[in-house]
């Protein structure tokens, strides 16, 4: 059965879910909020500009990237270069994935799943911090992604590391995730990826490819609440 299921509340605050074709996914809630996005000039090799963003309303975000599984129980195929039906699926294009959105969104009435802004994406991946890292740190700790050092050339199944504040796993590494946001013609990504140095998992690293561009290191994670109202404050 299709259908928007259970919710309830726990350590990392609300969360419900959605089934779909006998695969289940959980989404959390975002609470409204402010914060500081992008790097602060005091942050080693730097990419963006730091400026604050204020959410006016909340979210649901999907507590692990869109899975194998779920893609193919959607789509009826599996186009990922890594093969692992609990791992992120890959090699999916932006354009990819607004056709897999269309096409679960049909099934579920009431469900309306889209890409992440970029700055709901931060703010969901921060979860709080103002570190390097959402974890709290400066420095990379293995026991919350995959990254370079760890990955052994390839992606590993969804909630293997540690989540962050938030409840939400490998916001940091495996691969890097689509978000809705423009830069120019291409798309945004966010989060790193099972390639990706230290430098490239923070919090606030990004990178952007045409939407057409489909590479075994990208993904993307589910979305409720895309109207989300942000404004920005350059300092």
């Amino acid at each position: 059965m299709n259908c928007l299921e259970k919710h309830g509340k726990d350590e990392y605050g609300l969360w419900t879910t959605f089934t779909y074709n006998g695969v289940r996914q959980v989404l959390r809630w975002i609470k409204p909020g402010k914060f500081m996005m992008g790097s602060p000039e005091s942050e080693p090799e730097r990419h963006d500009y730091e400026h604050e963003v204020i959410l006016t309303e909340g979210f649901w975000i999907a507590e692990t990237a869109c899975t194998q599984e779920l893609w193919e129980v959607t789509i009826g195929e599996n186009p990922s270069h890594f093969k692992e039906r609990q791992g992120p699926v890959d090699s999916v294009s932006w354009n990819d994935c607004k056709d897999f959105l269309g096409k679960i969104n049909i099934c579920i009435k009431g469900l309306e799943l889209c890409l992440p802004t970029e700055e709901q994406w931060e703010y969901a991946c921060r979860a709080g911090t103002t570190t390097d890292y959402y974890w709290g740190t400066e420095e990379i700790d293995d026991d919350y992604c995959w990254y370079y050092n760890n990955s052994s050339g390839q992606t590993h199944p969804v909630k293997q590391k540690k989540p962050n504040g938030f409840g939400l796993y490998d916001m940091s590494g495996n691969v890097l995730e689509w978000c809705e946001n423009k830069c120019g013609s291409d798309r945004v990504l966010r989060g790193g990826c099972l390639f990706s140095d230290a430098r490239d998992v923070r919090s606030a690293a990004r990178d952007w490819y045409n939407p057409q561009i489909r590479n075994s290191y990208t993904g993307f994670r589910l979305s409720r609440g895309q109207k989300t109202n942000s404004k920005e404050i350059n300092q």
